[in-house]
């Protein structure tokens, strides 16, 4: 007799019929004459019963064999129970085992150091925390999704190897064949550029690589970064762009993953403060505020950890830092033509001190000017000459901004670290597993 095979976030729609679920054991318990199987598929936890006297003494023995992880299919009938997981438990006729798991099993139900969970990486994404934090990162990013392609944007895939380089921080090398160096991308942006003077405007969405030496909470060398740019968008416009997807990417969460967020311990009324409009302050204005509450930072100085932890101490959403100094920021960025000091550009600030999760900017859309700040940080012009192009032939006013994923995941799940904001992470002294 052919068996029907059910998810357990399927068995609402399948009360009182006969079905089988696949999935792995998280605990174990019996009376000697009533016994409870917890187990879970991915889609949910679901809470089976054997009674020794109404299954075969082959099932009742096969139980005693389970142990943690420990794969298994279970056979019965589907009943609503309010107090089980789920809402919902099995009566089982029939177990089967598909995979036996040892009694060494790494996580257990006690206290681990992180170097130990993260040697562990593979089976520790299995438990219950680490599967909240996946599904919120899975649904910021369907949201992401969801937000440009309502807005029109067109998604754009630009190249990991690329021999130009778009920001201060380290990169990673390779050689490649003929033609020298390679390098991982640091971002995408430069290569969005072109493709918004195609498209209008666009966005970009992968993994991007800094070979930082930074053991900072924030930090990893490998993360995934979503960057739009948008044609005829000045630095207002970039901003009000920021705060649309922001707000939008929270009420998502805060509607699809309540289950996830209450695994968390999210205090969600965190998350319902976040409306727009953002805050926005100067560079000047923030460097006299940190000052006035005994930061050592001068004029000319970008912003610490710390510093963006003082700023955000007094609001309960994100804020625009606007107008850096140039020397702060990268050779792309417009001089600002009320200060040329500073250049047309903002970070924006999470509160709670999970600091800057967007870095965003009007693009220097001055050819001449373009070329000088190439030669004053000392690039190779000729990496340059398509990038110089886009400001030869139709040069346009634009703006675009990143995203990066691991820190708004940490900041919208809670999660104190980055590291467990993606499934596998890469660090300064961590590749594997």
């Amino acid at each position: 007799m052919s068996k029907t095979y059910a998810t357990i976030s399927a068995l609402p729609k399948v009360v009182g019929q006969h079905v089988t679920v696949r999935g792995w054991v998280t605990h174990l318990r019996s009376s000697g004459k009533v016994a409870f199987l917890v187990m879970r598929d991915g889609t949910g936890h679901l809470q089976c019963v054997l009674v020794k006297s109404q299954v075969p003494a082959d099932t009742w023995e096969r139980f005693a064999t389970l142990t943690q992880e420990t794969c298994v299919a279970v056979t019965g009938e589907v009943r609503t129970e309010p107090r089980a997981p789920g809402g919902h438990e099995l009566g089982v006729t029939e177990l089967e085992v598909l995979g036996a798991s040892p009694l060494d099993y790494p996580i257990q139900p006690k206290e681990h150091g992180i170097d130990f969970l993260l040697d562990n990486r593979h089976v520790w994404l299995r438990s219950p925390r680490q599967v909240a934090i996946m599904r919120v990162r899975h649904e910021i990013k369907r949201a992401i999704h969801d937000f440009y392609d309502g807005r029109g944007f067109i998604q754009v895939d630009t190249p990991i190897l690329t021999a130009a380089i778009g920001e201060r921080s380290g990169l990673f090398a390779t050689e490649y064949f003929e033609e020298g160096n390679a390098y991982l991308a640091q971002t995408g942006q430069l290569y969005g550029e072109a493709a918004a003077a195609a498209l209008g405007c666009i966005y970009t969405f992968g993994p991007t690589f800094r070979a930082e030496k930074s053991k900072t909470r924030r930090h990893l060398t490998e993360f995934w970064m979503m960057e739009p740019e948008m044609a005829f968008y000045d630095t207002h416009d970039n901003m009000r762009l920021q705060e649309d997807m922001l707000v939008f990417i929270v009420e998502r969460v805060l509607e699809r993953c309540q289950a996830e967020l209450k695994e968390l311990e999210r205090d969600v009324s965190k998350l319902e403060a976040v409306k727009g409009p953002f805050p926005r302050i100067e560079y000047t204005e923030a460097v006299r505020i940190l000052q006035g509450k005994g930061s050592a930072i001068t004029w000319g100085d970008d912003l610490g950890a710390e510093d963006e932890t003082l700023l955000v101490a007094d609001y309960n959403t994100p804020i625009f830092v606007c107008n850096y100094p140039k020397e702060a920021k990268a050779f792309y960025m417009k001089e600002n033509p009320a200060d040329p000091r500073t250049v047309l550009c903002d970070d924006c600030l999470a509160p709670e001190g999970y600091g800057e999760i967007i870095g965003g900017s009007q693009r220097e859309d001055d050819h001449d000017k373009l070329l000088a700040r190439i030669h004053e940080e000392g690039l190779p012009v000729d990496a340059y000459g398509w990038y110089l192009d886009l400001r030869k032939y139709g040069t346009f006013v634009h703006s675009g901004f990143g995203l990066g994923l691991e820190r708004t995941v940490a900041w919208i799940a809670g999660t104190p670290h980055i590291r467990e904001c993606i499934a596998f992470p890469r660090m300064m002294h961590r590749l594997r597993p």
